[in-house]
């Protein structure tokens, strides 16, 4: 008999960041928005996989060990004989990036041929990041999203603006948050996926695609908002001495998935608290690290919501 299937499932992109850390010197790091999430979940302790496809060439193997280090379910991960997916960050400060991945590994991402009967356990899916901007592999995704959301699967979803999210993208953007249930989204990514100043604008059509989802809306170190219905919740986050701030989206998303579904009777002001202090944990060491469910607790008594 084969192991329970994990009840959240995180689908999208896994890839390598190739960082220019001087003039004639490069480090790789793994990494991807959608991946990411999934690692963050597995270190609270909820039972998660990463549903995506990477090569079988030493960057595929660097990121199928990080997955396998981090516990997720290997049986969601694919692998194919093409080229990895690259993300060149040629400036660090500010970062300045592209990608390279034609025709590579990522693309062949297949969803038939996931664990037979994985649908039935898992309660999450989450969506997001560049995976949503690169097709074939985008209409895939949204295609298996619909097919979940049919089923009673709860979806969520974060953008992640990246600059290949231009026009082409608008569609995308409104089929996937009207599918949601909880959506997160950064002031810098509604400016960039609206393409205009107007943030408050942005936002409100943003949620007027659905008016029944949560939206997770995060302002760096601003702090971040709640939204459900007619109420808000806000926060500050706690005050940390801030040592990498890469993968702090991805672990308040996945902080406020970890409220929700263990703390489903908690107000929004408690999730928001889990989400914030979430992010702020991933905030204290370098290369998007994912911090632990105690961690996090201990950042949140020292968060405040209002």
């Amino acid at each position: 008999m084969s192991a329970a299937f994990p009840s959240f499932v995180s689908a999208g992109e896994a890839l390598t960041d190739m960082l220019r850390t001087g003039a004639d010197a490069w480090s790789s790091q793994v990494g991807g928005s959608t991946w990411n999430v999934a690692r963050v979940m597995a270190r609270l302790g909820v039972p998660s996989a990463f549903a995506g496809a990477i090569s079988r060439d030493v960057f595929g193997d660097a990121l199928a060990a990080a997955t396998e280090a981090a516990g997720l379910d290997m049986r969601f991960l694919q692998r194919y004989a093409k080229s990895p997916l690259l993300a060149i960050v040629h400036e660090l400060h500010p970062p300045s990036y592209y990608f390279i991945g034609d025709d590579s590994a990522d693309l062949h991402f297949d969803a038939a041929q996931l664990p037979a009967g994985w649908m039935q356990d898992v309660q999450w899916v989450h969506f997001g990041g560049i995976s949503l901007a690169r097709e074939p592999l985008a209409g895939k995704l949204v295609a298996l999203a619909q097919e979940l959301k049919a089923a009673g699967v709860k979806i969520s979803y974060d953008p992640n603006f990246r600059v290949m999210m231009d026009e082409r993208y608008d569609a995308t953007l409104r089929c996937m948050t009207a599918l949601a249930d909880v959506v997160k989204v950064s002031d810098e990514d509604l400016a960039g996926l609206f393409r205009h100043g107007d943030i408050d604008g942005a936002f409100a059509t943003l949620r007027g695609w659905n008016r029944h989802a949560t939206y997770l809306y995060t302002r760096g170190a601003q702090g971040a908002a709640l939204y459900r219905g007619e109420q808000v919740w806000q926060a500050a986050p706690p005050q940390i001495e801030v040592i990498d701030s890469v993968g702090a989206g991805d672990a308040s998303i996945g902080g406020l998935l970890y409220s929700l579904i263990y703390r489903p009777d908690a107000d929004g002001g408690e999730h928001l608290r889990f989400a914030v202090a979430a992010g702020a944990g991933a905030c204290l060491a370098a290369g998007g690290s994912p911090p632990s469910v105690e961690l996090v607790e201990s950042l949140a008594q020292r968060t405040v919501v209002r």
